[in-house]
């Protein structure tokens, strides 16, 4: 069956859907001998598809990979970092790293820690990374000071950035606050870029640390379970794999709709 380039290699681990488009724009995809384009189809049961010069077959196909990783701070959520910082790949063992096709799902900030996906389902990823996604992620955020009830309601009902109003949040306290800084917990529907710590210096409260504890009902530390250290991640348990599944299948009804309102 013909399916979209980017989607073949997004299925087949090689790249995220978006990673995928940039590849085939950069003309590092070929069709049958000839340079691919964006938009095009292809049979991969009797299309000679090719990425950077070596052909990609349905055996090549790695077994689908589902992690959550606990992020410790100053490491990057990319696959690859110029500059020489350890990103979130680093952490892995190498026989996840190398030719499985393994990448985060969206990103924490590098001063950011906590719950973040990996995988090498790039279908997927585009899904739960689409921009009218609303997986509820929940964060633990120490802050400077202590906000009074009526930022915390502003907070709550979305606050201007960069002239776009933010969605409503939730926000609430967790423990009785210190001399300097309080502790809040914030369940954000949408991921833009820094977007908590965004809000928090614009209503005067900078953030001092920010952790994130779950990805919609996929949680960092479950009840009842162990810890998972900094640095460390484990595989996602039949019940968070049915939440990514159920996520997924919805997500991509959106994407449908969405994609049909520009035709």
């Amino acid at each position: 069956m013909d399916e979209r380039l980017q989607k073949i290699m997004a299925t087949w681990g090689i790249a995220s859907r978006r990673q995928a488009e940039q590849m085939i724009l950069a003309k590092r995809v070929r069709v049958n001998g000839n340079i691919a384009h964006l938009g095009q189809k292809a049979n991969p049961s009797c299309d000679c598809i090719e990425v950077d010069g070596k052909p990609i077959k349905p055996s090549h196909r790695p077994v689908p990979i589902y992690l959550l990783l606990n992020k410790p701070t100053g490491v990057v959520s990319t696959c690859a970092e110029p500059s020489g910082r350890r990103s979130v790949l680093d952490l892995l063992p190498r026989r996840l790293r190398m030719g499985q096709g393994v990448h985060p799902v969206g990103r924490l900030d590098a001063d950011s820690t906590g719950a973040l996906l990996l995988t090498n389902d790039g279908e997927l990823t585009f899904r739960l990374t689409h921009p009218r996604h609303h997986i509820p992620k929940t964060y633990e955020v120490w802050v400077e000071g202590h906000p009074p009830e009526s930022v915390l309601q502003a907070w709550r009902q979305g606050i201007i950035l960069s002239g776009r109003k933010t969605l409503p949040a939730q926000v609430r306290r967790l423990q009785p606050r210190t001399d300097s800084q309080t502790l809040l917990e914030v369940i954000l529907f949408e991921g833009r870029n820094r977007q908590i710590r965004k809000v928090a210096e614009q209503l005067g409260y900078p953030v001092v640390k920010l952790h994130r504890s779950a990805i919609g009902s996929i949680q960092l530390n479950p009840p009842g379970e162990p810890e998972l250290p900094p640095g460390c991640y484990r595989p996602l348990t039949p019940s968070e794999m049915q939440f990514l599944r159920s996520a997924g299948q919805f997500l991509a009804s959106i994407c449908q709709k969405s994609s049909q309102s520009y035709i």
